[in-house]
């Protein structure tokens, strides 16, 4: 075994995974990916042999320095560990286990706490995304304890509120990669976009289905699962994203009507598994495609109108919202309601 290396073990929003400070891992990137896979436990579907839980969503890490930058606190590396093959990603951000950066700075002391809320601004490596998390900290100490709920977490705890900005193309380069709001792939209409995360937005019924089939209806339709690859290997190119056949991104959201007094309906898959919610910046490039005449996704969502617009997205497990500020019918910021919670801070081994 090897030396081990300290970890705090956090839920951020719907996910969870290890945080780590970059000065206690391997400085070695190759050295780094090695000593993740062994202490995730892949690749292994079950990862009987790490911390990791068998699905993407418990199955990643947040790497964190103090920032060099202006008016930065902090610097926040996102990996995804894959479960079943041995691959480490930075390809991606992730929005949920963002949301537990800002405790686990505080609990560091990366960051000096305020009495009451103290804001943390996180640079986000992967993308070069800027993002302010407000945490709750009476008497200068994080507190988990709350009333705010978030659907696909069973208890409530404190509003970790995040709000971003400079998020428009920050993998593809652009908000709408293909300067089109709408294009075709393999004969079906869809919206590649980047505000956040790079995404593949498809209208359900333009694949025949209803866009109400749950998660493991969909993963066990193997037609389907081959169709959409189909597309999403021919978007990366399309997205600025090169050959994305061993890439996380972009990710592939069906879309359909609200049913429960939301905005927009979605089943997103991340990208070969069928999301139990959705990720944070991936319900950001939604909502935007929601806002945006033109798209896949205009005609079919639910709108308010004015300057602030507040749109509900539901997924299969409840809904996520998201906040969006315009200027001249463009968004200009957005934001989001998380919440996190320390599970275990310790030492983790590897083989």
């Amino acid at each position: 075994m090897s030396d081990g290396v300290r970890v705090m073990w956090m839920r951020g929003g719907t996910s969870k995974g290890g945080y780590f400070l970059a000065s206690d891992l391997p400085q070695d990137p190759a050295a780094r990916d090695a000593f993740l896979l062994g202490a995730m436990g892949s690749p292994d579907p079950r990862q009987i042999d790490g911390m990791g839980g068998a699905d993407p969503l418990t199955s990643k890490v947040a790497v964190v320095r103090p920032s060099t930058r202006a008016g930065i606190d902090v610097d926040y590396l996102f990996l995804q560990v894959f479960v079943d093959q041995p691959i480490v990603t930075d390809a991606q951000n992730c929005g949920n286990i963002l949301a537990g950066i800002g405790p686990f700075a505080l609990e560091r002391g990366l960051v000096a706490a305020q009495d009451g809320e103290t804001p943390v601004t996180i640079f986000m490596e992967n993308t070069g995304q800027i993002a302010t998390a407000r945490v709750n900290t009476p008497n200068r100490k994080v507190d988990y304890t709350g009333t705010a709920q978030i659907d696909g977490v069973p208890n409530t705890a404190a509003p970790i509120p995040l709000a971003f900005r400079d998020t428009a193309g920050s993998s593809c380069g652009a908000l709408f990669p293909t300067a089109n709001t709408t294009d075709t792939i393999n004969g079906t209409p869809v919206t590649l976009i980047d505000n956040g995360m790079p995404c593949v937005v498809i209208r359900a019924a333009d694949l025949g289905l209803t866009g109400q089939e749950s998660p493991s209806e969909l993963d066990a339709n193997q037609p389907l699962k081959t169709c959409l690859e189909s597309i999403r290997l021919l978007a990366g190119p399309l997205m600025n994203l090169g050959d994305v056949t061993e890439k996380s991104v972009p990710k592939l959201t069906l879309i359909s009507a609200p049913r429960a007094g939301g905005a927009i309906s979605t089943r997103s898959f991340i990208p070969h598994r069928c999301h139990k919610t959705i990720g944070v910046l991936g319900a950001v490039s939604v909502a935007t495609a929601c806002l945006t005449k033109g798209t896949v996704a205009y005609d079919l969502a639910a709108r308010s109108d004015g300057a602030v617009q507040t749109l509900s997205i539901e997924h299969p497990s409840g809904e996520m919202t998201v906040i969006g500020h315009l200027e001249n019918g463009e968004i200009t910021r957005t934001e989001v309601l998380r919440t996190a919670r320390k599970l275990m801070d310790g030492i983790i081994f590897a083989p």
